[in-house]
């Protein structure tokens, strides 16, 4: 590593929201010449310092340092015209332009009538975009091609501009194993040049690779930054999710004694047959052959970390997500992979992780939000019978003790807890098989969560298939009789009964594969 001295700098830097406190006086420094990792799960307040460090935001306390100068940019432009360049996980450039204008959109070289000199233009595109292994038609459209090329071609830009500091968000989420490898040769390439590099990217592997010093934050707040070398795989997955590693080795201890008998839970593995077997679920750059097998009233937990493919999972197998290849089976019937309709007609229902954008219809009533799914059976043609609404959304209101004013009330007033109960009721309405639930208990209290957990158990005793995504290890390892362990969007392993703990669930993730070189 040649460091040798501060590049840029963020100290105690603070940024509030309403109601959220998404840097909480957050120091971070990048050196000279030094790839550095910036690592944590959902809200760990990533994103947010990487605005503020480029101008998106304005910090509400601390100071931004750049080159030992204290800075506050205005914009994205300013920063960059200073020297820092950002590459998004969304390719953020001009689709419809050609690939040679897209790398050089704004300072385009010009001929001595001050016209932009087109064939410079493609000449200089062409030896850039050599560099990075990129062997197009640079007159084609940056929108015809794939997203891994797009991704290089954003990478090109933003080091042509001769950027001091380069911020790569999720660089390898649209490449291929040899782009990767090409990445990570341009990366070395800057390091050895003295340029310096934050590496945003939730692939482990990938870190101890390429990266020299790492920074974690979590909920706002520092918890680590040191030598990615000298920080243990398991050590660094305990801190992104909150666990103290001396506490997990001793519940894990406790697990692995016999102290819960396999099926303790009410879960039937190996008894009954699956309801639901998903099998070679493949999406690129997605989910790499996700197996998995779900049987009546066993909780089946998905556990990985933050972009490991749990959601995609949960979505392909309810059809909203296409997939390449792979096949769903209910009740022994394959299913039409990629239609959310049929995926409802032979009893999948999901409760998906953004209950606001995905779920529930803030401005309808709970009556309104709890038939929804069901209108279609509750009419006869075409009209539908309020009594039999009714006696619905009241039967699920008393059932999973809904807090509302009535059935009349908007959803978009009730707390957190009881509109995740209102989705419920929604799909439970339907009398699904299988149940799929996407961090049910995300941003709701302590008691509604206790709430949750407790029906998803009933719901299990009941005979229902529940395949439960969260991020909580605790969650995960109190309600489920099974883990299915996810990571880069492929089954790292499998945990059963007395096997499932927060120990083993991190050493799973944990786990070191073969990465491009």
């Amino acid at each position: 590593m040649a460091t040798t001295g501060r590049v840029l700098e963020a100290a105690g830097v603070l940024k509030v929201f309403p109601g959220v406190r998404a840097l909480d006086h957050v120091s971070f420094t990048l050196g000279r010449g030094e790839v550095h990792a910036l690592v944590g799960e959902n809200g760990a307040g990533k994103s947010t310092l990487i605005k503020v460090l480029t101008g998106v935001y304005q910090a509400d306390a601390g100071q931004v340092r750049y080159r030992d100068e204290v800075v506050s940019f205005s914009s994205p432009l300013d920063a960059r015209r200073a020297g820092i360049s950002t590459i998004y996980q969304e390719v953020n450039l001009v689709p419809s332009m050609s690939v040679a204008r897209n790398l050089f959109l704004g300072r385009e070289p010009r001929n001595r009538f001050r016209l932009i000199d087109f064939g410079a233009v493609h000449e200089r595109a062409r030896e850039i975009l050599k560099e990075y292994g990129v062997h197009v038609d640079v007159r084609r459209p940056l929108g015809s091609l794939g997203m891994g090329t797009q991704q290089m071609v954003a990478l090109a830009r933003a080091v042509s501009v001769d950027a001091q500091v380069v911020i790569m968000d999720e660089p390898t989420s649209s490449l291929e194993p040899r782009e990767v490898g090409r990445l990570f040769e341009v990366i070395r390439g800057l390091r050895d040049q003295g340029r310096s590099v934050i590496y945003v990217s939730h692939r482990l592997d990938e870190l101890y690779q390429i990266c020299d010093r790492v920074t974690v934050l979590r909920d706002g707040r520092l918890v680590h930054t040191g030598r990615m070398a000298e920080l243990e795989r398991l050590r660094l997955v305990s801190l992104m999710l909150g666990r103290k590693l001396s506490e997990v080795r001793a519940e894990g201890a406790t697990k692995f004694s016999g102290s819960h008998p396999q099926g303790e839970q009410g879960g039937q593995d190996g008894q009954d047959p699956p309801v639901l077997t998903a099998t070679g679920l493949t999406r690129r750059h997605l989910l790499d052959d996700v197996s998995l097998a779900l049987r009546p009233g066993e909780v089946v937990g998905l556990g990985g970390l933050l972009g490991a493919g749990r959601s995609e999972t949960a979505k392909a197998i309810a059809g909203a997500l296409r997939v390449d290849s792979g096949e769903v089976v209910v009740a022994g019937v394959p299913l039409r992979t990629g239609s959310v309709s049929a995926a409802i007609r032979a009893g999948i229902s999901l409760l998906p992780e953004d209950r606001k954008a995905e779920g529930i219809v803030p401005t309808l009533s709970v009556r309104e939000n709890i038939a929804l799914a069901a209108l279609p059976r509750l009419s006869r043609a075409g009209i539908v019978s309020d009594r039999r609404v009714d006696r619905i959304v009241e039967t699920f209101m008393k059932r999973l003790r809904i807090k509302a004013a009535g059935p009349g009330q908007l959803v978009g007033e009730l707390s957190g807890g009881n509109q995740q109960k209102v989705l419920l009721a929604r799909w439970l309405a339907m009398s699904p098989k299988v149940l799929l639930l996407d961090e049910p208990t995300r941003g709701v209290d302590v008691g509604a969560k206790a709430e949750v957990q407790m029906l998803i158990d009933e719901l299990a005793v009941d005979g229902l298939a529940v395949l439960l995504i969260s991020s909580d290890l605790e969650e995960i390892v109190e309600g489920c009789d099974r883990v299915v362990v996810l990571r880069d969007g492929a089954v790292q392993g499998e945990l059963h009964g007395t096997e499932v703990s927060e120990e083993a669930i991190m050493s799973m993730i944990a786990r070191p594969v073969e990465v491009p070189r």
